[in-house]
């Protein structure tokens, strides 16, 4: 098989093509590359050199180049990590294994702890339970460059042309030779997160929370964090199951039955859940209103720029909603849209002092943090916005689209399963049969920067584009009805049919 790193690493079906056979080859790949950057004193695996290395530190050249390597909590995960770190150590690199499942930005954050030359986590994040994956990860704890992935899979090919197997030794001989340390991320990571978010302010309100683990990585630490904020948390589906129930890892409203059931009975005054490697987060409320990515990024932004007083740039992916615009705008914050893929906010972390960045589907960082993904942070950001504020995430919602800076929008996506087709020529084209108007409004202008966007006169958009992990495409709209917005969510779906068709291929 061809392994292909998608928009945040590589993801396969367990026992098809992710197996121990290609987690060891894709092991050699990165230890090659390592090894290789090391040498020629370069940029290391990720690293992109000079940019804000005051607050994301190099490796230390004086101590042995090393790697941390994380899990999450999908089927043999575990053991897939214990692979990856047997090939590293067999390469001579040195590892830091850890001891347990972990989120990813918890991982991330151990790597810059370490001062790490990178990092592996292994997990598939939100994708169904039968896949599994690898995360590459950079030494400023993102995730690694588009560059630095496509120069692995070049290596996996190398090797395998030149019938090179994978270098490793026993976990046991590692440990021994001192190649192979188990650690604990959490520690530091807690350390840093207390410099990040008022413990404080939600201690004084002593807030019932519920959270969702949906039986992955975050189980356990965002329950710890949020009781030693001194709230009472009810945790959900925080045991270890490695199929999570049959049901699919991902935070969003038909995926969450569980914790509106629990929020239901009244009792707490904040839902929050996390992905199965708790880089992404979502929030119900206590009326049972599932509160999105999008919501929560301007609910989040508002709170940072008013109650916390600070400043800097806003960096959102082009799927992500249009109230982003209007606060930074209002506020006089320099704006940045980028295509979908936490990699390019991360780049733009690394270079500019950005405030906020996230996309859709959840994976929101800060300034001050690594460059990453972490629906860690955000749970408890969140708890003390509503903790400061005195009031339920709808409400304050409520309050803000009735600005007239912000106004009232809503949004929806649709996936359809599709053939194999050619990326480069659905979105020749889209753009070949851009309309004059959708849902009787007419076209302001389009973008063919990541799948193609149309924007309509009234800062309503509609984006089709296809998946970079799965055979999906999806259709994303905002507008200021949810009636617009299935009448948008139609039309993009009329429009790639007609594509498609042309090209020869089906949805």
């Amino acid at each position: 098989m061809t392994i292909r790193f998608g928009t945040d690493g590589w993801r396969a079906v367990i026992s098809d093509d992710f197996t121990f056979a290609n987690v060891r080859k894709v092991a050699q790949a990165i230890a090659d590359k390592t090894l290789a950057d090391n040498r020629d004193r370069g940029p290391r695996i990720g690293e992109q050199g000079s940019p804000a290395t005051s607050q994301f530190p190099i490796p230390n050249p004086q101590s042995p180049l090393s790697l941390v390597v994380g899990f999450d909590t999908r089927f043999l995960s575990d053991r897939y990590a214990q692979a990856v770190a047997e090939v590293l150590a067999g390469n001579g690199i040195c590892v830091w294994l850890a001891q347990a499942d972990a989120p990813t930005p918890i991982v991330s954050y151990a790597i810059v702890d370490k001062r790490a030359a990178g990092g592996v986590m292994i997990t598939a994040s939100h994708n169904p339970p039968r896949y599994n994956g690898i995360k590459l990860k950079a030494a400023y704890g993102g995730s690694a460059s588009p560059q630095d992935a496509a120069e692995i899979e070049q290596r996996i090919h190398e090797n395998d042309t030149d019938g090179q197997p994978a270098r490793s030794i026993s976990l046991d001989e590692g440990v021994a030779q001192g190649l192979v340390h188990y650690f604990d991320p959490f520690p530091a990571y807690e350390k840093h997160l207390r410099g990040l978010v008022d413990f404080d302010t939600i201690r004084r309100a002593g807030l019932s929370v519920a959270v969702d683990a949906m039986y992955g990585a975050g189980r356990v630490y965002l329950k710890k964090l949020l009781e030693d904020a001194g709230c009472f948390v009810t945790e959900l589906r925080g045991e270890l199951n490695p199929g999570f129930g049959g049901a699919h890892p991902e935070p969003i409203a038909r995926h969450l039955q569980p914790l509106f059931a629990e929020m239901a009975k009244g009792n707490h005054r904040l839902g929050l859940a996390t992905d199965g490697d708790a880089d992404r987060i979502g929030a119900v409320d206590p009326d049972g209103r599932f509160i999105d990515p999008h919501c929560i990024m301007a609910l989040l932004l508002e709170h940072l720029v008013r109650s916390r007083g600070l400043r800097g740039s806003v960096v959102k992916t082009v799927s992500t909603t249009q109230m982003l615009n209007r606060l930074a705008d209002h506020y006089g914050l320099p704006i940045h849209e980028t295509p979908v893929g936490f990699n390019h906010i991360s780049d733009l972390m690394m270079s500019d002092s950005v405030l906020l960045g996230g996309e859709e589907s959840g994976g929101i960082s800060m300034q001050g943090h690594i460059p990453e993904g972490d629906g860690v942070l955000m749970g408890l950001l969140l708890a003390e916005l509503v903790a400061k504020q005195g009031k339920t995430l709808s409400c304050l919602l409520h309050e803000l689209m009735e600005q007239p800076h912000v106004g009232h929008f809503f949004y929806g996506r649709n996936d359809q399963t599709v053939t194999p087709f050619e990326k480069s020529a659905l979105v020749a084209g889209l753009m070949q049969r851009l309309p004059v108007e959708l849902v009787g409004i007419p076209l302001r202008h389009s973008s063919d920067r990541d799948g193609v966007k149309y924007i309509l006169d009234d800062n309503s958009w509609l984006l089709i584009r296809p998946s970079g992990t799965e055979p999906v495409l999806r259709i994303y709209a905002e507008a200021h009805s949810d009636h617009q917005v299935q009448g948008l969510l139609h039309a993009g779906g009329a429009l790639a049919k007609g594509v498609l068709a042309a090209m020869g291929r089906q949805p």
